[in-house]
């Protein structure tokens, strides 16, 4: 696993992490906590999930799940 903490890369799906966290009152950390107790383990049906259960936008939820399975750890 890679810790990693802000500031978030200027590219790739860590880019959106400052709007992310801004728009829904989450950190990285707890975006993660949902992401692993949601029980999927499919990238498309964890996406599903966060814009269904959570109102993520599209591009929010593919963002954290990719870096998330990419087996990156957001610092708490």
């Amino acid at each position: 696993m890679n810790e990693q903490r802000p500031p978030w890369p200027k590219q790739g799906p860590a880019s959106y992490f400052p709007s992310i966290e801004k728009k829904y009152g989450r950190s990285i950390a707890e975006w993660q906590t949902v992401i692993a107790g949601c029980g999927l383990e499919k990238h498309m049906l964890i996406v599903t999930f966060l814009k269904e259960e959570h109102g993520l936008g599209h591009g929010h939820a593919n963002a954290l799940v990719a870096w998330t399975l990419a087996g990156n750890v957001a610092a708490a």
